[in-house]
């Protein structure tokens, strides 16, 4: 029997929701994962640390995807639950539409100024050449990773999670497979790398965007529409803790990029390259919860059922606290064979890698109450409250922790950044759920 968003959600109904786009979004990281286990051992640290240094970049491009797919899920899915299906689809469409544009347009203007940006953060001589290559080929498929990243929500919200899950899989299979054909077998080097990326976008991308231009049997359908300005402001604003978090975390990841290249070299760029990507497939549990619940929560908010939408919240807080303390000893466990794994070719390159990941695996404790806050507050609509959250977690005390803790402590404080940002976001975080309990009612 399916789950449906009106449904009465106890830990098993949600967890059996979430598991999809959990499961789609640890898969969703760990393809990603391959670029830099298929570059970093056939093409060499040189291109690993390319990667690791413009990546952020184009991550930053194509993350108005999730913006306009979080802000536009909670719009729509609130429209859903006030029972106005008809308005729901033509939200739904606008921001399909909405997506492309700005995927044209952002694409074009990456490309141009792609060099510059890599020179600015660093990047010299065969790097800076690796970084233009690797880049520009993404970009060319932008528009698609928009697409993929919007429909990854959109999908959980017309209630075919595991159709977001199938689309993610073919994504990732493609991906795999086309960087151990494009590397490893025909040594196109980086090229390769990012070609395989590309297409696994489009992948993606087109799967789900040929299933709503077809009738189907979800709660959304794609309609002739007009853009309405007013609603895709608001679900920019709404979605704008995405985008924010997407933005922040790229911003974040080029100033630890370049404070290691200064006190650690290409060394300190490709171990934090290996940290980020095993980050990835961590918190991808914490995020492909969220796209998840949020739904759900925006559903029965927009039904005024404040009794489900506490249920969930306390529900989901328990979850994530225990899953971040699970996280914390496992990563601590893995340290050592993961950047063997990624890095076993550079005996001192492996030291350095294992030592950072026992210090940043910490911020698990309180990193998946944090991501869960911030969604909270996006799929109750209160974009602003969901934003600072967002935009002080990610941005604020990640680039205050990287710049003044290596002053203090060197090398190591940079590896301690992301546990003290991480940290003060929780106080943050608590506080921001105990100021609001009231006004709605949880």
């Amino acid at each position: 029997m399916s789950i449906q968003l009106s449904d009465h959600f106890n830990y098993k109904r949600l967890v059996r929701f979430c598991l999809p786009p959990i499961a789609m979004m640890i898969f969703t990281s760990i393809y990603s994962v391959v670029d830099g286990f298929f570059v970093s051992n056939w093409v060499g640290k040189t291109a690993f640390a390319a990667v690791n240094l413009i990546y952020p970049f184009v991550m930053i491009l194509g993350g108005v995807g999730f913006m306009l797919g979080a802000g536009g899920s909670a719009l729509v899915a609130k429209t859903l639950g006030e029972g106005d299906r008809p308005r729901a689809n033509r939200y739904f469409t606008m921001m399909v539409m909405a997506t492309v544009w700005a995927g044209v347009v952002l694409s074009a203007l990456g490309i141009v100024f792609l060099r510059p940006i890599a020179v600015a953060l660093g990047a010299e001589g065969e790097m800076a050449d690796d970084c233009v290559l690797y880049g520009r080929i993404l970009l060319g498929f932008n528009t698609c990773f928009m697409l993929q990243n919007l429909f990854q929500t959109f999908l959980t919200t017309a209630q075919k999670p595991k159709l977001g899950l199938f689309c993610t899989l073919a994504a990732g299979v493609t991906n795999m497979a086309l960087d151990a054909l494009f590397v490893a077998g025909f040594r196109w080097g980086i090229a390769g790398a990012a070609v395989a990326t590309g297409i696994s976008q489009t992948v993606g991308g087109a799967l789900p965007l040929v299933y709503f231009l077809r009738p189907n049997d979800s709660v959304l359908r794609l309609t002739a529409t007009r853009m309405d300005f007013g609603a895709l402001a608001r679900a920019c604003g709404n979605g704008s803790s995405e985008l924010m978090n997407n933005i922040a975390g790229s911003v974040v990841s080029m100033l630890f990029n370049f404070q290691l290249m200064r006190l650690a070299g290409q060394d300190g760029v490709a171990a934090y390259g290996v940290l980020m990507y095993v980050n990835f497939v961590f918190l991808a549990i914490f995020i492909g919860y969220t796209i998840g619940a949020a739904p759900i929560i925006s559903y029965h908010y927009g039904a005024e059922d404040s009794g489900e939408v506490r249920g969930l919240l306390r529900k989901s807080l328990r979850l994530m606290g225990g899953v971040g303390v699970a996280m914390t000893l496992l990563a601590w466990l893995l340290a050592g064979p993961l950047a063997k794994v990624f890095v076993g070719y550079d005996g001192a390159l492996m030291a350095m890698t294992r030592h950072a990941f026992h210090i940043c695996s910490l911020m698990f404790l309180v990193a998946g109450v944090n991501i869960f806050t911030s969604s909270f507050f996006t799929a109750l609509n209160n974009g602003l409250v969901s934003a600072v959250i967002a935009f002080l977690r990610g941005l604020v005390f990640q680039c205050l922790s990287v710049l003044v803790l290596p002053v203090l402590l060197g090398l190591e404080g940079v590896w301690w950044a992301v546990v003290v940002a991480d940290v003060c976001s929780f106080l943050v975080s608590v506080s921001f759920l105990a100021v609001k309990r009231k006004q709605y009612g949880y």
